[in-house]
């Protein structure tokens, strides 16, 4: 199962977007599952406020995991990880046309709106398509670093 799949599975059950996301590179972050989904339990519904969106928040907290802050250099880790934070919120605001939760849930995304894992997977549910895209970017900025 990729992990795409594996975040799909995670929102099916019930956890929220931040936890599949983050849950779903546990593989990577070395996070226990029960770890993802204590930690991002608070980042649903846009922090609760409809802010920021969770699947965004997951990805957020996977790419600061993935990217180790040297305790001799920390604004350095800071600004590498802000940088790709905001490289990965201006990929999903460009896809959906916003970061924040309760901007998204006004809209309506048909198939041919959505992004190839999406398509591949072919989810309709609102959310679940802001996670499995979440998912997709921060495997594509990985790839991109490894290259």
């Amino acid at each position: 199962m990729n992990r795409c799949e594996k975040a799909n599975e995670y929102h099916k059950q019930g956890y929220n977007c931040c936890q599949s996301v983050l849950a779903a590179f546990s593989d990577l972050t070395g996070l226990e599952e029960q770890a993802c989904m204590n930690l991002g339990a608070g980042f649903g519904a846009g922090a609760g406020t409809g802010e920021l969106c969770g699947a965004v928040s997951g990805a957020v907290m996977v790419l600061g995991l993935l990217t180790p802050v040297d305790p001799a250099d920390p604004a350095g880790g800071k600004k590498r990880t802000i940088g790709l934070s905001k490289t990965l919120q201006a990929n999903f605001r460009e896809t959906f046309g916003a970061l924040r939760c309760q901007e998204l849930l006004k809209r309506q995304f048909v198939p041919d709106d959505t992004t190839p894992a999406a398509k591949a997977m072919g989810v309709t549910n609102h959310c679940t398509i802001m996670i499995v895209t979440a998912v997709e970017m921060v495997e594509q900025m990985l790839q991109e670093r490894e290259a």
